[in-house]
């Protein structure tokens, strides 16, 4: 299923997925030379926005920001995560400052409701 296909008349949403790799595993890939092939085969099965990688609380990481029509295409993207590396998954829907107006609406209709 891919990540990034639009429908007519709505836009694809944004998730950041940060994702920790457990530190036995990822010392273990490490070691026997996997660790670069499996991040590599997982980036080209999800073809990310953009992807970074650090430490996430001490241990390896990763912010991968993801394309989708819909969430039910997220297990799409932990899975891979989980089975290739037992990675911890965090989902977090984004926007950039290109959406920032519309965010604002919604804001500004919250605060006359509820403010």
């Amino acid at each position: 299923m891919p990540l990034t296909r639009h429908v007519e008349g709505r836009g694809a949403m944004r998730f950041m997925f940060t994702f920790r790799i457990p530190t036995e595993r990822g010392n273990a890939a490490v070691r026997d030379g996997s660790l670069s092939d499996t991040l590599q085969s997982v980036l080209e099965d999800l073809k990310p926005e953009v992807a970074y990688f650090s430490d996430i609380e001490g241990a390896r990481g990763g912010y991968l920001v993801v394309n989708m029509d819909d969430a039910s295409q997220i297990p799409a993207v932990t899975e891979p995560l989980f089975l290739a590396m037992d990675a911890t998954v965090q989902v977090h829907p984004v926007f950039t400052p290109e959406d920032m107006p519309k965010a604002m609406e919604g804001l500004q209709q919250a605060a006359q409701k509820y403010g």
